[in-house]
């Protein structure tokens, strides 16, 4: 596991973990806060009166919750990502035509991240939404992502996220680089069930300058992306518009 610093900010670790406490709820009281965290309600106060004043939270009456500033600070994080424009207009384009829900993920500290999503007509509830977190080997966009790396990168991530979250089972480090080479003959990457029970998914990477920056993905139910549709159909229209995208990014970022 990630090895802790020696040494952190404990008033900024302690408002960190406001933050989090909070990002679970719909909102909390001082008492409720000062009991799950268990700090008294003077340093409870001290710290969600700082954040508010910053717009990081609100309260009603005694119920504090997290603000809209962190939307507008993720935002600008989200709109930085290269191309993000033309990433958008791709995954829209892949939830319309497909049905599905369509997502671009990219890495951060060795986890998958949601960057953007969409939903078509026919798409299911995955629990997927912007800025959700995740194994990378779990997922097609994560694996498609994996494969883009070198091994001395993908083992630095297994050393520090581990192989676990596998829904229904686990997966081996062999396994996994066995896998990993399977995805960059083919270009693609496939979900059997693996982060969602019922739900398949495939992704590809997307690369800037010979450099992975993340990975578009289409996920459905199993029962609908099955067979052709698994293994050509959808892998054909996400290679597509990963082509597409990868072209705009070359000729105009």
């Amino acid at each position: 596991m990630e090895n802790a610093p020696k040494s952190v900010a404990k008033t900024t670790e302690t408002s960190l973990q406001l933050v989090e406490t909070l990002r679970g709820t719909d909102g909390m009281t001082i008492a409720e806060l000062s009991e799950h965290l268990e700090l008294a309600p003077s340093t409870v106060h001290r710290h969600l009166t700082t954040l508010k004043k910053h717009g990081y939270v609100i309260h009603d009456g005694d119920v504090y919750a997290l603000g809209l500033q962190f939307l507008t600070v993720g935002g600008q994080i989200q709109r930085r990502v290269t191309a993000y424009p033309m990433i958008k207009e791709k995954v829209d384009a892949l939830a319309e035509e497909t049905g599905e829900r369509a997502q671009f993920l990219v890495e951060e500290n060795g986890q998958r991240v949601y960057l953007y999503t969409e939903v078509g007509q026919s798409a299911v509830q995955t629990g997927a939404h912007v800025g959700k977190r995740g194994p990378l080997h779990t997922s097609a966009a994560g694996k498609a992502i994996l494969a883009d790396y070198d091994t001395d990168r993908v083992e630095a991530i297994i050393d520090t996220r581990g192989l676990g979250g596998v829904h229904g089972g686990s997966v081996t480090r062999e396994e996994l680089f066995d896998e990993l080479e399977h995805v960059r003959d083919r270009g693609y990457a496939f979900n059997r069930q693996e982060t969602t029970a019922g739900v398949h998914a495939v992704g590809a990477p997307v690369t800037a300058d010979g450099e992975v920056i993340g990975a578009l993905s289409v996920a459905g139910p199993a029962s609908r992306i099955t067979d052709d549709r698994f293994t050509e159909a959808l892998p054909e229209r996400i290679l597509g518009a990963v082509n597409e995208l990868e072209l705009y990014i070359e000729h105009s970022v």
